[in-house]
């Protein structure tokens, strides 16, 4: 079974401990306890989404935000830089927009 860690109880977003296969049961470890089942392929390291998004929802992690979704996200989606737009600063789009 695939692992999640879960930082902070405020998270909508588990960080996966190892790597997960769509289908596949997910063990959410942590502040928040559980289950799903990821609709994906979820490499190493990445985010799925452990609570029905709508779009604009602010994305938790860590209980910080990193971002919000940029379109719906299900339960079980891996949550990447196609569904969330991130608060952060892009350095690859400050050098787009230099040239």
């Amino acid at each position: 079974m695939t692992r999640a860690i879960v930082l902070n109880a405020e998270d909508n977003v588990a960080t996966l401990i190892d790597a997960g296969k769509a289908g596949e049961r997910c063990q959410l470890m942590g502040e928040t306890k559980g289950e799903l089942v990821l609709m994906e392929d979820i490499p190493f390291g990445h985010k799925v989404c452990i609570a029905e998004m709508p779009k604009a929802t602010i994305v938790m992690k860590y209980g910080q935000v990193i971002g919000c979704a940029s379109r719906s996200i299900k339960l079980g989606e891996h949550m990447h830089v196609h569904n969330v737009e991130s608060n952060r600063a892009r350095g690859d789009l400050n050098k787009e927009t230099a040239q």
